[in-house]
């Protein structure tokens, strides 16, 4: 039986919405009674079947496009309850001294900088949002490799392990403000992100998880959507696992 959580009213930005977890993201949010807001690429929004949900083309590393988007939900909607920083990419598997600075750069800022505009331009409107008895809940989408690393992923590493340390500083913050800040760490899911990676690549990170599967999508919907309820009510800054039994710590 799948949990039932109330989330009536709630308007939720979702970045990465059209990717294989935020589908699944977007999907619970809109059972639970919220309102998604899609934020991605505008190839990626065009892709998806409902075309009459709310969204806007949104390029997380650019600072204009993520403040118009978030100026748009400010005019539609005046209010947002939670936000669900997803948008992320991954590079080809290479040794630390081989990538590129240009493609380090890339995956820092798609995963981490992205992160850290978005919440800088919806925090503000979420703390006014909470400020009249609406509690608020954001969501940062990590990985397992921000925890423990892995050979020929540094930067994809980094990055996630840089947007667990932005949770917990952004959750201390807001610890008093109505607002709790958590992040998910995945294992492998085969979305589209990662299905196309060398067989021997994904036969490696397979014998990593001690469960022998890979992750599905909706289980990480399912801990997000717990994440984003009242249920949830005394973690912020918190780290919560989804590694089949990956991770040791």
């Amino acid at each position: 039986m799948t949990a039932q959580y109330d989330l009536s009213g709630r308007i939720a930005v979702v970045t990465g919405a059209a990717g294989g977890f935020g589908t699944a993201i977007v999907k619970r949010l809109t059972a639970a009674g919220a309102t998604p807001v899609l934020w991605d690429l505008p190839a990626a929004l065009e892709m998806l079947p409902d075309q009459d949900m709310p969204a806007h083309a949104v390029d997380v590393t650019d600072e204009a496009s993520v403040t118009e988007a978030a100026d748009a939900v400010i005019s539609r909607f005046g209010r947002i309850d939670i936000l669900i920083n997803n948008a992320g990419i991954v590079a080809d598997p290479m040794p630390t001294w081989d990538i590129p600075v240009a493609v380090f750069r890339r995956i820092l800022e798609v995963n981490l900088v992205g992160a850290f505009l978005v919440c800088r331009a919806l925090v503000p409107l979420m703390l006014k949002t909470a400020a009249t008895g609406h509690s608020g809940r954001i969501v940062n989408i990590a990985s397992v490799q921000a925890k423990e690393g892995m050979d020929k992923a540094a930067a994809y590493s980094a990055s996630k392990a840089g947007l667990i340390a932005l949770t917990k500083s952004l959750g201390k913050e807001l610890a008093t403000r109505g607002i709790l800040v958590n992040a998910i760490t995945p294992a492998a899911s085969m979305t589209a992100m990662s299905i196309d990676a060398p067989k021997d690549r994904l036969a490696d990170i397979l014998s990593r998880i001690p469960m022998g599967r890979f992750l599905e999508p909706d289980e990480v919907a399912a801990l997000t959507i717990w994440l984003c309820s009242d249920e949830c009510s005394f973690s912020t800054g918190a780290v919560f696992d989804l590694s089949g039994g990956r991770a040791t710590y």
